[in-house]
């Protein structure tokens, strides 16, 4: 059986939160941070956390969103933002 590299994606990929309440609330916080334009740094310092734990709550915002860029989490982001 072959597969196409569209196919293979799909098999591939998370299913995307159709609602913020996918998300932790952390998750949510940092991406209400990154929607609004706030870097790394201070997104970590409006949350009273370190940068490295910001990273790791992105990376984690990433894959659940099923995005590679901040572009696209900042874009989904916002659509999910506005449902709920």
């Amino acid at each position: 059986m072959t597969m196409t590299i569209d196919e293979t994606r799909q098999a591939t990929e998370l299913p995307r939160p159709e609602r913020v309440g996918s998300l932790s609330r952390r998750e949510t916080a940092v991406l209400c941070e990154l929607v609004q334009g706030f870097t790394l740094e201070q997104i970590a310092r409006r949350l009273f956390v370190s940068r490295n734990t910001v990273k790791t709550q992105v990376a984690s915002l990433y894959r659940k969103l099923g995005v590679t860029t901040r572009a696209e989490a900042i874009e989904r982001g916002g659509e999910l933002l506005r449902r709920s």
